[in-house]
């Protein structure tokens, strides 16, 4: 707080000069509130951890791996997805096997109804074991700090066998922010497996046939 100190100074015949006024500031408070705002920053970046976003990218092949065969997919559990435009999604399941008579196309999008809908759908058992161990820990019925829980869960994930196997493909006309939306969605269904891979020409030709677009 600031203080305000005033001096008289006589002068001959009795008369008094015009009062001199000295400021003086008390900075304790100052250093009180810097401790303060020090200690709360100090606080807040030790508690902030860096938001980061797993991408699941395929293993390089060595040269001695080149003639060996690439691991086989069930059919069944692979869901490709293609981002199209206009924020438009397309799926099939299985794999292109005769150029001539590919698989139809299905068309959705990022509302709870469209592509998150049919994610949980075919990973309803993985997400019923992960929202029950979820909420084990919240109970109180299983006990264990939030790192061990963490990696009890990619445990889980990575035990599964009957989730699927998410191709995620990008069509011309995509956007990043379709990457951004369908990597939360991944995120969001606890999708156990999942990469990104380069679309063909014919995954293209379905996609141009489906949407009428003239290439």
């Amino acid at each position: 707080m600031a203080e305000i100190v005033a001096q008289e100074h006589g002068k001959k015949g009795g008369k008094k000069g015009l009062k001199k006024r000295v400021v003086r500031i008390d900075m304790t408070p100052m250093v009180d509130l810097m401790c303060l705002l020090i200690t709360f920053f100090m606080l807040t970046t030790a508690f902030s951890k860096p938001k980061i976003m797993e991408i699941v990218l395929p293993e390089k092949i060595k040269k001695d791996q080149d003639k060996q065969e690439a691991p086989k997919i069930a059919k069944s559990r692979t869901l490709n997805i293609i981002l199209g435009p206009e924020n438009k999604i397309l799926w099939y399941t299985g794999a292109v096997d005769d150029p001539n008579n590919p698989p139809p196309l299905q068309i959705t999008d990022f509302s709870p109804t469209g592509i998150r809908a049919l994610l949980l759908e075919r990973n309803r058992a993985l997400f019923r074991k992960i929202d029950q161990f979820n909420k084990d820990v919240i109970s109180g019925k299983i006990v264990m700090p939030r790192d061990s829980v963490e990696a009890a869960i990619s445990r889980l994930k990575k035990e599964d066998d009957t989730g699927p196997i998410v191709l995620i493909k990008a069509y011309k006309g995509a956007n990043y922010g379709n990457f951004v939306d369908i990597l939360d969605e991944m995120s969001i269904i606890g999708i156990a497996r999942y990469t990104f891979v380069d679309i063909s020409w014919i995954e293209e030709q379905m996609v141009e046939k489906t949407l009428g677009i003239v290439p």
